[in-house]
């Protein structure tokens, strides 16, 4: 099912949004749930590599750092290790990811996250016209364009396999 835009969910992400003005278009998945992008892009009618997953890695001074990536491509962490300038790095336990974010597991999104965390994309998500990002719940997405991350500070890096 997906929800119209006057039935939207309250989320930290569409909060920060509405905030600032900032214009998506929400999709909300109901039922069983698969956390993988593959469902979500199945769900969306969209292949894989519009469906942007946001992953948080940590180094090995537990500093953090989000990265964002197409639903099928893989990061490639010997090569963010040497753009990040880090010995060691690592997608960060729960623990870290939720405190960091205030995001859940499955629901984790660049926008209204609790720390000043550095967020990373790779290059080719802005070149894409628009694409779809959790929306910060489990089944929920929001469309949005490249325009958007660039107004949080999202840097673009090549690190997918």
């Amino acid at each position: 099912m997906k929800r119209a835009e006057s039935e939207r969910v309250k989320t930290p992400a569409t909060l920060y949004l509405d905030r600032h003005q900032l214009p998506y278009e929400l999709y909300q998945c109901t039922g069983e749930i698969e956390g993988t992008a593959e469902f979500m892009a199945n769900f969306l009618g969209v292949p894989a590599y519009e469906v942007i997953k946001s992953i948080v890695f940590m180094d090995e001074k537990h500093h953090g750092y989000m990265v964002l990536q197409h639903g099928d491509q893989t990061i490639d962490t010997k090569k963010l290790r040497k753009i990040l300038g880090v010995k060691s790095i690592r997608p960060a336990p729960y623990e870290y990811a939720h405190k960091w974010t205030g995001y859940q597991f499955g629901g984790t999104s660049p926008f209204g996250i609790k720390a000043d965390l550095p967020i990373y994309a790779e290059a080719s998500i802005f070149q894409l016209e628009s694409f779809y990002i959790n929306g910060g719940k489990r089944g929920m997405n929001i469309k949005i364009t490249p325009a958007l991350l660039t107004h949080i500070g999202v840097v673009p890096i090549s690190v997918t396999k």
